[in-house]
């Protein structure tokens, strides 16, 4: 936002994601606040505080390692969770999705998803190829 506001530039952007939150229902997290810096031509304060104020008036939450959530949204499993029923969608020897693919998918940071596919890596569940990426190795039990 090159132009200077008088109402505040924050208080603009939060308005701005307070209109596309109302107007989308399926709508349940907010893009990385990296992402709306550049969208929105900001700093990473100004889009706090953006932020910051929607989630005064309830209408966001800040939630670890997936970002701001809409509230009262349907909220997604957690991570290993999702990880867990996609494996079980696979065959023993299949490629498993790249972590890149997988943040896309679960919305969660890249490092989150790390700590989960390690977590099925240990469980015998993921087997690393270096420079070749993961593939199922098993299925994950009840308890994985």
């Amino acid at each position: 936002m090159p132009e200077r506001s008088p109402r505040g530039t924050y208080l603009r952007i939060a308005d701005a994601i307070e209109a596309k939150i109302s107007g989308d229902s399926t709508m349940t997290s907010l893009p990385s606040e990296a992402r709306l810096m550049e969208t929105h031509g900001v700093g990473r304060t100004t889009v706090r505080r953006a932020l910051e104020s929607l989630a005064a008036k309830g209408l966001i939450r800040s939630h670890p390692g997936a970002g701001w959530v809409v509230v009262g949204a349907e909220h997604k499993p957690p991570v290993l969770d999702q990880l867990i029923a996609l494996a079980r969608t696979l065959d023993v020897g299949a490629d498993f999705p790249s972590e890149k693919e997988l943040t896309e998918r679960t919305g969660a940071a890249r490092g989150t998803v790390r700590r989960a596919l390690a977590q099925l890596e240990g469980a015998g569940v993921l087997e690393v190829r270096h420079g070749k990426g993961r593939r199922v190795r098993a299925l994950p039990t009840d308890h994985s």
